[in-house]
C-alpha cells in the first residue's frame, strides 16, 4: 500500500518493517524495530519516534491522537504543533494492545489485548498484563507490573529480560513470508540530526 502524500516515514537501517503495517503521519522507526504485518503507528497529532529494537507485534496499534479540545483548536488554526511522542528503546508491543500512553519508556511490555490511555505516562522496564486496561491519569514508576481484572499493581522482581533472541529469529522469519518496506534512512546521517 503506498503512503499517503502527507505520510513521512522514516526507517533506519537494520529494521524489518512488513509493507502490511499501517503507518500513518510523521514516523520515526529506528534501528534494530521490528514492526509485523497488520501492525498499526498512528501519528495524528504529532511525530511519532520508535526507540531501538523495539517489537510491534500484529494487530498491535500505537497511536498518538487529538484530544477533543485541541480537534476544536486545530479547526479555528490556533493548534500550536505538539512534541513529538518518544518512545524508548527494547519495548515489546504485542498482539491486539493499543497503546496511546503520552510518554513511554524502556524495556516496557504491553501484552496482548491491553490498552493504555492517552493520559498515561509509562516509565522504564514496566509490564501492562494481557487485557489490562488503563483509562485513569497516572504514571508508571520504574518496574511497576499491572495484571489481572483488578488492575493490581506489584513492583517487578526481575530485571527486564532482552528480546534479543526473538528480534534475531524475527529478522530472519519475516522476510521469507512478508514484503519489506526499505529502510530510506542512514543511522551515521540520523544521529547527528536527533
Amino acid at each position: 500500500m503506498p503512503p499517503a502524500d502527507n505520510n513521512d516515514i522514516k526507517i533506519m537501517n537494520r529494521s524489518i518493517v512488513c509493507e502490511d503495517s499501517t503507518l500513518r503521519g510523521d514516523i520515526t522507526i529506528s534501528q534494530g524495530c521490528v514492526i509485523h504485518p497488520s501492525a498499526s503507528i498512528l501519528a495524528e497529532a504529532g511525530p511519532i519516534i520508535l526507540g531501538e529494537n523495539c517489537i510491534v507485534e500484529e494487530y498491535a496499534t500505537i497511536a498518538y491522537r487529538l484530544t477533543d479540545e485541541q480537534k476544536r483548536l486545530k479547526e479555528a488554526g490556533n493548534l500550536e504543533p505538539l512534541p513529538p511522542l518518544v518512545i524508548g528503546s527494547n519495548n515489546v508491543f504485542e498482539v491486539g494492545c493499543v497503546v496511546e500512553a503520552q510518554k513511554i519508556g524502556d524495556k516496557n511490555v504491553f501484552e496482548c489485548k491491553s490498552y493504555v490511555g492517552p493520559e498515561i505516562t509509562v516509565g522504564n522496564g514496566c509490564i501492562v498484563g494481557a487485557a489490562v486496561r488503563l483509562k485513569c491519569k497516572q504514571q508508571l514508576a520504574e518496574s511497576t507490573v499491572i495484571y489481572g481484572r483488578d488492575c493490581s499493581q506489584r513492583e517487578a522482581i526481575d530485571k527486564y529480560a532482552y528480546q534479543t533472541l526473538q528480534i534475531d529469529f524475527l529478522r530472519k522469519v519475516l522476510p521469507n513470508y512478508h514484503h519489506l518496506r526499505k529502510p530510506n534512512q542512514d543511522t551515521k546521517k540520523a544521529r547527528s540530526v536527533v
